[in-house]
């Protein structure tokens, strides 16, 4: 059970003006209210510093408790949360696996009744609080979601679930029968329950592997956030047989970058060498991999099957970042060392044998500059180097 005095004003006005302070040096000076632990405090003010970027709705209202660092690095982000809400909605809803709330609460705005379900009880009574604190009507139960699920005579228009990615040992699983709850084992009691499931899962989990496992998967989407795959998501609809879309979103301090294709369809690739303009494709695109049906889209062509850089001769809307190529050489030019020497610039290996360290200390390349150079490989398996300005988003036809 959490500490009640952890709501005393005083309380949290010692913990915002200690935010910028360093949490181990603070733990140090012991705490200031004798009915709270340094330790408590510690997980608070811990919470608010992950809060200030993470879960800036929370962190902008008082009274919110929060859980330790484990359950706070696990949880969705506001912005994925806020996402997700995008995908669903209708009548009600159960997050099978609720954790400490952030889904369940963004998710709940979509629909008239929300059933929250988490088997630890701390974790439960933590979120109820917040519920309470942010005025969110969200029915709180502490018991397993599939248990819950199996005896309630209700119905739902969409079932949430994150299934917990560790086994038994605390090592990480990436098949979703390996997860806690083991949904493609649990499918048919799911859908008794619902026709709509929406699952969140780890990025690294194989998209192909995933889709396999699962049944009914009409679309994949994922999610990276500057340029970070973070989380992949799952929408299975009852009976669904047709081919899954894959959805990539990437957001962007000031730009969200979007890419939709079929799981099915099947492009031919144009390779070229370095045109006008370069693009690299986005963390999610990357995911993806669906190379071939970006190139379609952009009207672009890639340099090598395996470089993964896509070149024009015109500047286009492109989900990734943009760059005017201003000269490009081959790796073993004899000019490339004097051409090299001393520059200051940012280096991108691709495809390429050497890393960027080994790059860097051998051709004294500073880092920094308005300078990109590209290592990579070409058509005809040769090695390259492309110097390069990048574009601002939003140049474009």
């Amino acid at each position: 059970m959490w500490n009640q005095a952890l709501l005393k004003e005083e309380v949290e006005d010692f913990l915002r003006k200690n935010l910028q302070k360093d949490l181990p040096s603070l733990l140090l000076k012991g705490s200031p209210f004798p009915e709270i632990s340094i330790q408590e405090l510690g997980t608070q003010l811990n919470g608010l510093q992950i809060a200030r970027k993470k879960f800036p709705e929370l962190f902008q209202t008082s009274g919110i408790l929060y859980p330790p660092k484990l359950n706070l690095e696990q949880t969705s982000s506001e912005v994925t949360a806020k996402y997700k809400a995008e995908l669903v909605s209708g009548k009600n809803a159960i997050d099978m696996t609720g954790g400490m709330g952030i889904d369940s609460y963004f998710l709940s705005k979509q629909f008239q009744q929300f059933d929250y379900c988490e088997i630890n009880s701390e974790l439960a009574q933590l979120a109820a609080h917040n519920f309470k604190t942010l005025q969110t009507p969200i029915e709180v139960h502490t018991e397993n979601g599939l248990h819950f699920l199996a005896e309630t005579a209700e119905t739902y228009d969409w079932i949430y679930t994150d299934p917990a990615r560790r086994d038994e040992h605390g090592g990480k699983v990436f098949r979703f029968s390996d997860c806690t709850p083991d949904i493609p084992a649990n499918l048919d009691l799911l859908f008794q329950k619902t026709k709509n499931i929406l699952i969140k899962s780890s990025p690294m989990m194989d998209i192909s592997a995933g889709i396999k496992e699962l049944d009914s998967v009409a679309e994949v989407h994922i999610i990276a956030v500057e340029n970070e795959v973070k989380e992949l998501l799952w929408i299975l609809h009852k009976n669904f047989a047709g081919k899954p879309k894959i959805k990539t979103i990437n957001f962007e301090k000031k730009a969200v970058q979007s890419f939709e294709a079929s799981s099915s369809e099947e492009w031919k690739m144009e390779f070229s060498a370095p045109q006008t303009y370069l693009f690299e494709p986005n963390a999610a695109i990357q995911k993806s991999g669906l190379f071939a049906e970006l190139a379609h889209q952009t009207q672009t062509k890639k340099l090598h099957p395996n470089s993964h850089i896509f070149t024009s001769e015109d500047i286009i809307d492109f989900p990734g970042r943009k760059f005017q190529i201003i000269d490009s050489m081959p790796f073993n030019n004899n000019d490339l060392k004097k051409k090299l020497k001393g520059i200051k610039a940012n280096v991108t290996t691709r495809n390429f044998p050497e890393s960027v360290e080994n790059i860097r200390k051998k051709f004294k390349i500073k880092e920094g500059g308005k300078t990109y150079l590209f290592f990579t490989t070409g058509p005809g398996e040769q090695k390259l180097v492309i110097f390069c300005e990048k574009l601002n988003d939003d140049l474009k036809n």
